[in-house]
Formats: C-alpha cells, structure tokens, sequence
C-alpha cells in the first residue's frame, strides 16, 4: 500500500475511533439527560399540594391569608404528552442517529482532506525516488529540485543533491584516472616493445645502449605501480607510517644536501630558510619523500640563473603565521617550497595534485617521472593529518606547500 493511502486511511481512522467515542458516550448522556427531566416534570405538581398542617381552606398565619392552588383534574394528566412532541425513546434514538451520521460524515471529509494532503506530502518523495533511481542507473547529473524548498524536504534534497555530486566527481575523476593511467603505461610498454622486437629481428644489435633503454623504460613502469600503490594505502590508511618527533630543518637541510648537484648544474640557486626546533610527529622517510617531491618539481620549472627556496614555518590551521608563545589550539608546520619559474595557470591550480595531471601538456614524461609526485604529496601530507595546496606568488613563481600537526614549536 502506498503512503498516499495510508496516511489517508489514517485521517479516517482517527475521525471514525472519534465518532466511535462519540457515539459510545451519548446513550447513557443522553438517557442521563431525559431521566433528569423527568424528574424534575415530576417533582412540580407535588411541590405544589397543600402544606403538611394547612387545610383547604383559607389559613391565617402571621396575618397573611393562604389561597390553595386548585388539584389537578385527574392522575393522567401528568403523564400526557403534549401536542407535537415525541416519546422520550424516540427522542433518543433519533438524536444517537443524528451522531452518527456526523461522525460518518466528518470521517469522510476527513478522508478527502486526508488523500489530498497525502498527496501534497507524497510529491516530493516521489521526485526524490525518480531521482534517485536515476542515479542508480549511471545518470549522476541528475538532481532532485527539491534544493529550493525551505522545509525538512529542502534539507533531504540538498542532502541527495551534494551525495549526487560527489558520485559525479568521483566518477569523473576515476574515469579521467583509467585513461591516464592507460596512457601513461602505454609508452614505456610500446618502447620497451619496439626496443626488444628490434633486437630481436636483427633491426637492432644487442648493444649495451639498446638493453639500457628497454631497462630505464621498465623503471618507469615499475615506478609508475609502486607509485600507484603509495598512493592507494595512504587514501585508504593503510600506509605504514614509522612515526616519531622530527625536526624540521634537520630535514630540509638533509633534502637540499642531496639536490645540491642537481641544483648547481641547471644553475639554480637553492637555499633553505626556516628557524630550528620545529618538530612534528611523523614518519622521516616519508617526509623527506614529500620535500624531495616539491623540490624536483620546482627544479624542473625554475629557469637558469633562478631561484628554489625551501621555508619553514609554524601558523595555525588557517595558514596564518603565528606568534609561538600565544598560538591558540593546536599548531601546524608548514614546509613550502618556492620557485622563480613562470607560475601555474589559474585554471590549473585546482588540479594541480591529480594523479598524472600536467598543467604543461608540452611536457613529456622523459625525465623518468611517474607523473605522480604531487598525487603522492597530497596524499602522504594527509596520510600524517594535514594538507597540501599550491598558489601563485605575487612576485611571480609558484608556493607549493603541506602543513603537518606540529608537537613543539621552539
């Protein structure tokens, strides 16, 4: 059964067990009623009859003459009933019938206005349901039109509407994932392919610079699934993660050492800023993992004769820089890596830590990168409880950061 109908039932229900009570009530109300007429009908021919101690005649007492009142002419004049009017029964039963047909006539107004009102009520779940089964069969861009509404279907309308969007998103992202991931194993695989097929067809001698391509290809891919990997345990926290208190510029100083080389060669200058006594609790493999990943980027798009900067420092959650001594609640450190190079399209900002997005489409993956490094920043920052974002400096460049719980500041 519907709810229409059952609610409609319902307001029936509730007029009929009122009728019920009704009707239940009124014969002894009514019985009640006419016994206490007749008692007091009754009760007025003997009131007035003659006094106990008074006689029929004239009477003196204190002076004042007594005239009785004449008795009535036979018995049965009590008992008549007058012209026009019904026996007390009848009167009864037709009153219980009028009830009655009150009651059934308020239980079927009731009934309408309760069909009608369950209909009014039953509208927006039924769009909701439409909707709803709409998405079950994969189209996820319907909604409910329900968002405007201001009552308690408004609230389950946006509710669905929002549930609706993220199923979008994820879909969107997880299809936009497979083909890149596709792509991406493409090339090395149709190298390492062609590499072999020349060899092996005598196109190619088995030299050592042949053998060393078919090699770094299958590092690309090998790295391209172990970076696949980190990035699946770390959403799903899972990763393994060897926490304890680190010091953060032991870290950076650590990072920088190891890309000073690097550095030097495409003349960059690169230097770290940031005061001691920083430390957070986390994983030390993991966060060099992070800063190294943000330092490659950044040297990848800094032009000769720039700049690569690596600044820590404490703020709160909101990323405001804070005084140590009277930060409110719990701190954070952020570590943010700074380059002179022509900064990131504002449309691709938002994306910048999808998995193999590149904002540069002229950019090829013959660095050997997976195109996942800053899907992993992303996800190991968060994997520690924090964050990662990137923005455009005002003085030109890009800031890419992650903030980490900070334990001591100083």
């Amino acid at each position: 059964m519907s709810l229409r109908w059952r609610i409609a039932i319902g307001f029936a229900l509730v007029a009929l067990a009122t009728a019920a009570v009704i009707a239940l009530a009124t014969p002894p109300i009514v019985t009640q009623g006419f016994s206490d007429f007749d008692q007091d009908h009754d009760a007025v021919p003997g009131a007035s009859a003659a006094q106990p101690g008074v006689d029929s005649g004239e009477t003196e007492d204190a002076g004042v003459a007594v005239t009785p009142r004449p008795a009535p002419a036979s018995a049965s004049a009590v008992t008549a009933v007058p012209a026009g009017q019904q026996p007390n029964g009848q009167v009864q039963q037709a009153t219980i019938m009028k009830l009655l047909l009150a009651a059934i006539a308020a239980a079927s107004v009731a009934s309408v206005l309760g069909l009608i009102g369950a209909g009014r009520l039953v509208r927006p779940l039924t769009r909701l349901e439409q909707s709803a089964e709409a998405v079950a069969r994969g189209d996820l861009s319907r909604r409910s039109g329900l968002a405007e509404r201001s009552d308690e279907f408004g609230q389950l309308g946006r509710a669905f509407d929002s549930m609706a969007g993220q199923l979008q998103q994820a879909d969107e992202s997880r299809r936009r994932f497979l083909q890149d991931a596709a792509h991406e194993l493409k090339t090395p695989l149709a190298v390492i392919d062609a590499t072999s097929s020349a060899i092996l067809d005598g196109v190619y001698t088995p030299e050592k610079r042949h053998i060393e391509t078919i090699r770094d290809q299958s590092r690309v891919l090998a790295r391209i699934v172990d970076d696949l990997r980190t990035i699946s345990l770390a959403e799903d926290r899972h990763l393994p993660l060897e926490r304890r208190p680190l010091d953060i510029r032991a870290v950076l100083d650590s990072v920088a050492a190891g890309f000073e080389a690097r550095a030097a060669g495409a003349s960059v200058k690169l230097g770290v800023d940031g005061p001691a006594g920083i430390v957070v609790d986390a994983d030390p493999d993991r966060v060099r993992q992070i800063v190294g990943a943000l330092v490659d980027n950044a040297l990848r798009h800094a032009p000769a004769g720039g700049s690569v900067r690596i600044v820590a420092a404490p703020i709160m959650s909101s990323g405001s820089v804070v005084a140590r001594r009277t930060m409110p609640g719990r701190p954070f450190a952020r570590i943010a890596v700074e380059d002179s190079g022509p900064g990131i399209p504002e449309d691709a900002l938002p994306r910048i830590f999808e998995r193999f997005y590149q904002a540069d489409t002229s950019r090829s993956r013959g660095t050997g990168t997976s195109g996942l490094g800053l899907s992993i920043v992303r996800a190991l920052a968060e994997a520690h409880g924090g964050r990662a974002g990137a923005e455009n400096r005002a003085e030109g460049g890009a800031r890419l950061w992650i903030e980490l719980p900070a334990v001591r500041l100083s």
